[in-house]
């Protein structure tokens, strides 16, 4: 029979004993997890005396505690751990448990609960000097302490000051190591010790080749070991980029593990701060923690406690962990700072419900970020069609199995972000995501706070996707599949799609019709991405002075509004390389022979691109590109298009100031579905285009680039433009727009409402699997997906030679004159983005009746026409449409300047 020691038998709290049996399996992380938790109101109290552990008469049995105790350190004592105990059944701490600085200590037990007490090894002012090593372990299983659960350090109203003497965590190579080096050089050895572990991260696209030693020796920044390396981790800065690997110190003095059984289990402890908690945690290290696929247990979680302020973790070790690395729950103004985490599954610094603001994560180091401790993750992502490997048989299915397969925590820990990010509102600066199986950085944004806060009044008055972001800088993404993600926000139910409503900050986040503010993102760097080095979606973002090395597409951005605004991202002064001095860790047979790894391997031939424009309009300024050159392996270009979009696009993107370096500037590759993510069609693709403005892409100021890859010819070239075959490309100058051959506006049926966010947004939230049901979702759903019957083909004849047109929608140039053949009964022709008067005319064979325009007497008279016009010739309808000034300041593709619709006589019913 275990026996209890307690120094006073009658406490404020209910006994520990008759807590095990509370609580239950738990099926959404809210408020109700904790409705049974019984609350000692009471604040903590003075300490009124101080003993010692080993001291048999501090205890009332006249005995220290045995093997197998519960013990109690009950309120007004200070009990100081001047021994290793034998192995205790549990520990609750309602007065102060101190360790004794004079020796190394090991306290083992199956929990520790502090409801109103303190656990205190060292402090700020005086840091633990010896090795204190708490190991929780699991003899007694599925027990349940007040709500909080088993196998932890549980905090109610309870203080936890842990300061280790270790706050050198990570610093970076010094120069390459090769493959079976047995010694690095590395920037500051600092503090590290023999018989400390360090962890080198992957340098390459493949984030499991990070490397885990023990030193065994250390002589100035030399530092050596045993085992040779596996794996080349470089360590240069590159054409401007620093590619030099981070190396993390494992070892702390003050370590808080589960015992050696997690290993299997994946059951490891936890340390939870709730109810009026405080918690300063610095130079620990956390081994086998997180309890996989539960809910509210890992390795760091501050939950629920409102105000944060002066709380930190920092310097701390996080390793092996089953479930995520620092959780903040409800709680705001934390510093989580210079932590390293290696081999951790699901989201690591996770950012809970999307109400916490004010928190800062400076300089902290993730490497090694996977889904699942021994599956693969199911992601929901934008890779390439040769690339996926889905044994589903239809998307619903892989969604299915990706969302609710049972293998993760969340939803969206199927796609697991080393750095989740729910709420704008918090400062990430000088981080590292440096290796993570899916996403390094992923600004994931609810519309409202969810989780606990769901339903709640401050949740519907809080707008995070509306919130300004606080700061953003200095932040490094390499070796994950996409380096930063800033879409494909979650929903209620923490999934999400592909696309969604943007992160859009507000003037009043609380009016949707309110001004739209810029979003800065300064000095990121990402490289050795297997897919994007970053993906956004959004209006007005400014990225400055980014570093893009070594990716397989360098930047993307969606636009958010629909090109309601004047841009939806600018590049200014970035530097963006496709291939640097790191060649990687070649592998397979195509990479052994090109003598550099590859970003998707499964397709050797993909295309490479520094900077790709999308939907509506970007702007590069400044921007160096460096080593973007074909080769027998594969083609590549600075700039190129999404491939290959069916979005909605414009002529309205530019670059200026663009500096190209052993680079092709341009590429656009043709149709390959192995290369395709957008298997929606792709014909918006065909009339891609970009403004040169200063003539520092092409050589021609105020030019336009557009597609010529010999299929997709645009009706806008003629012999003025010149042809680019290696880029695929025509440059051709004057006022190039956007050419519509029916009723839509741009790639959108004419039905769609544009005429505000809301209803814009509307539409785009239509697209959704959990959008709302309201009328206007309901009626944008329904225009969105009108289709009209199949029509007839239509090709179009300029100056004697037929251009393809795909999905009704071209570039075509002003002052042109145009065939138009088809076999429709009808057709309707606009023009959008063009300067004011600009025209372009048409010749209809087979057309005799115009909806609308001026008819005017002759050709003559109608090539004099100022305004949208029509002429009946013989045999055929002339028609010349003029744009009309711009609907709004800015130049949307789906606001038609002018536009006519077309008939046959004998165009029937």
């Amino acid at each position: 029979m275990r026996k209890q020691f307690r120094l006073f038998l009658c406490t404020r709290l209910l006994p520990a004993s008759l807590l095990l049996a509370l609580g239950a399996d738990v099926a959404a992380q809210g408020d109700e997890d904790h409705a049974g938790m019984a609350m000692d109101l009471a604040a903590p109290g003075a300490m009124a005396r101080t003993v010692r552990w080993s001291d048999a008469s501090a205890w009332p049995s006249g005995r220290v505690p045995a093997e197998g105790e519960e013990v109690t350190i009950p309120r007004g004592t200070e009990m100081l751990l001047d021994v290793s105990p034998p192995r205790l059944r549990s520990l609750t701490v309602q007065g102060k448990l101190t360790f004794a600085d004079e020796r190394d200590l090991a306290l083992s037990t199956e929990w520790i609960y502090v409801p109103g007490g303190e656990l205190q090894i060292g402090t700020e002012a005086e840091p633990f000097t010896h090795k204190a090593t708490i190991t929780l372990t699991d003899d007694v299983k599925g027990e349940d302490i007040n709500t909080m659960g088993d196998r932890g350090i549980m905090l109610m109203r309870g203080t936890l000051t842990m300061h280790g003497n270790r706050s050198h965590s990570w610093t970076r190579l010094d120069r390459t190591a090769g493959k079976g080096s047995t010694s690095i050089s590395v920037l500051d050895a600092g503090d590290w010790r023999v018989g400390d572990e360090i962890v080198l991260a992957s340098t390459d696209f493949n984030p499991r080749q990070a490397e885990r030693r023990r030193i065994t020796a250390v002589e100035g920044n030399t530092v050596s070991f045993a085992q040779p390396l596996e794996y080349m981790h470089y360590g240069a800065i590159t054409f401007g980029v620093d590619e030099r690997g981070e190396v993390g110190l494992l070892t702390r003095n003050i370590r808080v593990q589960a015992s050696e059984d997690a290993a299997e289990t994946y059951f490891g402890g936890h340390i939870m701060a709730m109810g009026g908690s405080r918690a300063y945690v610095d130079g620990v290290e956390l081994h086998r923690m997180g309890q996989h696929l539960a809910l509210a247990r890992y390795p760091m979680h501050f939950h629920v406690l409102g105000e944060g302020a002066g709380m930190y973790i920092r310097n701390a070790a996080i390793h092996e962990s089953y479930n995520r690395c620092v959780t903040v729950h409800g709680t705001n103004n934390l510093r989580i700072e210079n932590n390293v985490t290696y081999n951790t599954v699901g989201h690591c610094f996770f950012m809970e419900d999307g109400i916490e603001t004010g928190n800062e994560f400076i300089r902290n180091l993730a490497i090694q970020t996977k889904c699942h401790p021994t599956l693969d993750c199911v992601p929901t992502n934008l890779a390439a069609n040769g690339e996926v490997n889905n044994p589903y048989e239809n998307p619903a299915a892989y969604r299915e199995a990706s969302f609710h397969g049972g293998n993760t925590l969340l939803p969206s820990d199927n796609t697991a972000a080393s750095f989740w990010i729910t709420n704008p509102d918090n400062s990430y600066i000088d981080n590292v995501a440096a290796g993570s199986d899916q996403v390094g950085f992923w600004l994931s944004i609810p519309q409202h706070p969810n989780g606990a806060f769901l339903g709640t009044e401050i949740s519907a008055s809080t707008w995070p996707r509306r919130t300004p972001l606080r700061a953003f800088r200095g932040n490094t993404a390499h070796s994950n599949f996409d380096g930063f993600l800033i879409d494909r926000h979650i929903d209620q139910d923490n999934t999400f799609g592909l696309a969604s409503i943007p992160l859009l900050p507000l003037t009043d986040p609380t009016d949707l019709e309110s001004e739209v503010m810029e979003t800065h993102f300064e000095q990121l760097t990402a490289w050795k991405n297997r897919n994007g080095g970053l993906w956004g979606r959004g209006d007005l973002y400014v990225y400055s002075n980014l570093k893009l090395a070594d990716n397989a597409i360098g930047m993307t951005q969606a636009a958010g509004d629909i090109g309601s605004l004047p841009f939806s991202s600018r590049l200014v002064d970035a530097l963006v390389v496709g291939e640097t001095d790191n060649i990687g860790n070649p592998a397979t047979p195509e990479e052994l022979a090109y003598g550099r790894s590859l970003p998707k391997p499964a397709i050797p031939d993909f295309p490479i691109r520094g900077y790709e424009y999308y939907d509506y309009r970007d702007d590069v300024v400044n921007t160096r590109f460096v080593n973007f050159q074909d080769n027998e392996r594969r083609k590549t270009g600075a700039l190129s298009f999404l491939l290959f979009t069916s979005a909605g696009l414009s002529t309205g993107s530019t670059i200026s100031g663009a500096e190209f370096v052993n680079a092709k500037p341009v590429y656009f590759p043709t149709y390959d579905a192995r290369f395709d993510n957008d298997n929606r069609g792709g014909n918006q693709y065909r009339t891609l285009s970009f403004r040169d403005l200063d003539g520092s892409v092409t050589g021609i100021p105020d030019s336009q680039v557009i597609l010529h890859d010999g299929e997709n010819d645009s009706v806008a070239t003629d012999d003025g433009c010149e042809i680019h075959p290696d880029w695929n490309a025509a440059v051709c100058t004057g006022d190039i727009g956007r050419l519509n051959l029916s009723d839509s506006r741009g790639e959108l049926p004419a039905a769609v409402d544009l005429e505000s966010r809301t209803a814009r947004f509307a539409l785009l939230s239509s697209l959704g699997p959990n959008a709302p049901d309201t009328p206007l979702v309901r009626a944008q759903r329904a225009a969105l997906f009108s289709r009209r019957p199949p029509q007839a083909p239509i090709a179009l004849i300029r100056n004697g030679k037929e251009f393809k047109v795909n999905g009704d929608q071209s570039t075509v140039r002003a002052g042109t004159e145009i065939e138009v053949r088809t076999e429709r009964p009808e057709v309707t022709l606009s023009l959008a983005e063009m300067d004011e008067g600009s025209w372009v005319m048409f010749e209809l064979p087979g057309f005799t009746e115009a909806a609308s325009g001026t008819q005017q007497g002759s050709i003559n008279a109608l090539r004099q026409a100022k305004e949208t016009s029509y002429f009946r010739g013989e045999g055929a309808l002339w028609v010349k449409l003029v744009a009309d000034a711009p609907v709004m300041p800015v130049i949307r593709p789906t606001d038609l300047q002018a536009s006519i619709t077309v008939s046959r006589e004998d165009r029937g019913g």
